[in-house]
């Protein structure tokens, strides 16, 4: 599977398999626990967060930004409010900071913090986010390498050699599961082997999963 992207040094066919596995040894140690929410918040619940997702996906969207800035942004988010309680009047700026780092960290052009006041209508100011930056960074520990359900599931998406349309569902439902506070409980290769699964079912696939 991986020896047809031999002669494309971008593809590292040598390593994939090596680096597949150690994304599955790792997905663990990013994952947020599945009742921060209940543990580390007083003022903000599962249904707030489900709003601040969705609305980041449009702001996504209008920077056209990769896929893997949104991945990477929610996680940031929730392994943040995991450890800090966060009021509901900073809870936009936390996403759009999170967004912000994982523009820094995904993108080759990433929005500016001015595009982030923009896009917040002036709810935040350009010193409140950095500030809020410098903050996450540290509770985090600078620690920002995240393997999300995306990734795993374009390694899945090459190993069982699935056509656009069957690729279009499977990432829509691994959106869908962005916003469900209660998809924590699930580990992202799980995730990405679900939605696959379920786009490969609704094509009425004989045998969707080996």
């Amino acid at each position: 599977m991986d020896t047809v992207d031999g002669r494309n040094p971008q593809q590292v066919a040598d390593f994939a398999q090596d680096i597949f596995e150690n994304c599955l040894r790792q997905e663990k140690e990013t994952q947020p626990a599945c009742d921060y929410m209940s543990k580390t918040q007083k003022d903000i619940h599962e249904k707030m967060r489900s709003i601040l997702v969705d609305w980041l996906v449009d702001v996504h969207y209008k920077f056209k930004l990769v896929p893997e800035t949104l991945y990477l942004t929610v996680n940031l988010i929730d392994r943040y409010l995991e450890k800090e309680e966060v009021s509901r009047q900073n809870l936009q700026l936390v996403g759009v900071t999170a967004m912000l780092i994982a523009s820094k960290y995904e993108e080759i052009y990433a929005p500016i913090v001015k595009d982030f006041v923009y896009i917040t209508d002036n709810a935040y100011s350009k010193e409140e986010i950095l500030h809020m930056e410098m903050k996450m960074l540290h509770t985090l520990d600078f620690e920002v390498n995240y393997t999300s359900s995306f990734r795993f599931l374009e390694r899945f998406i090459k190993v069982g050699k699935v056509d656009a349309i069957l690729h279009h569902l499977s990432r829509y439902f691994l959106e869908l599961s962005l916003v469900n506070y209660h998809m924590l409980k699930y580990g992202q290769s799980l995730l990405a082997s679900a939605a696959l699964y379920l786009a490969m079912k609704m094509a009425k696939i004989q045998s969707p999963w080996s």
